[in-house]
């Protein structure tokens, strides 16, 4: 009797103890569906342009005005505001590309449906918490790129109408639901042209949205 007496006596401690641990464990154990999405503060961090530094410690200085805009860069910017995303040229999606490359920017693990530009539920949190942030008192005025990339599963001629579809159907969702101006927001499509992890081609974070903020409402101004 004894025996058994020990015995249950330590089944129980250990159902105890697993309880407890279970209940201390931090939120990334339990599973999380929602984990990737991210929040409207994350989003304007890295959309909203960095504080210029000061030149010297210690010293009371006058505030440093905003360098003059980049010519060639407004005059990229103005020509592809209100654009449709298929007739951007490929040159003008690899221009695009380089001015955008310094920019604040973010990429976004948004996921669509099976061959389809239609946005999985899942990933609607993300498009919100965007929308969010695109119109919040930092960015709103500002005009942002939305630049859709795919895996390099498929032909090259495939990925590219799916990524300017998917880039497409974000701006739409952001102009329906957040009343966004369509034209600040330069929809392009890459394809599978500009991998975020070359060295694994099919990966799933090579499947995203990238928002860049292009201009800091200078520019945008209808």
């Amino acid at each position: 009797m004894r025996l058994v007496a020990k015995g249950l006596t330590a089944i129980l401690s250990v159902i105890t103890i697993g309880a407890a641990l279970s209940l201390t464990l931090p939120p990334a154990f339990a599973g999380d569906g929602n984990s990737k999405n991210v929040t409207e503060d994350e989003i304007v961090r890295a959309l909203a342009p960095q504080p210029k530094k000061p030149l010297t410690r210690g010293l009371s200085i006058a505030p440093q005005a905003d360098p003059a805009p980049n010519p060639a860069e407004t005059k990229l910017i103005q020509s592809v505001r209100g654009r449709a995303t298929r007739s951007l040229s490929s040159t003008e999606r690899e221009e695009l590309a380089s001015v955008a490359k310094d920019k604040p920017n973010i990429d976004l693990e948004i996921t669509f449906d099976y061959n389809s530009a239609d946005i999985s539920t899942k990933s609607l949190p993300s498009v919100q918490a965007l929308g969010r942030a695109l119109t919040s008192p930092d960015l709103k005025g500002s005009t942002f790129v939305v630049a859709g990339h795919t895996d390099a599963a498929g032909s090259e001629g495939y990925n590219q109408e799916l990524s300017e579809r998917r880039a497409d159907s974000i701006k739409r969702y952001l102009v329906a639901k957040h009343s966004i101006a369509a034209a600040d927001l330069v929809t392009v499509g890459y394809g599978k042209s500009k991998l975020k992890d070359p060295n694994q081609p099919m990966a799933e974070v090579n499947r995203r949205v990238q928002v860049v903020n292009m201009e800091n409402k200078t520019t945008a101004s209808k």
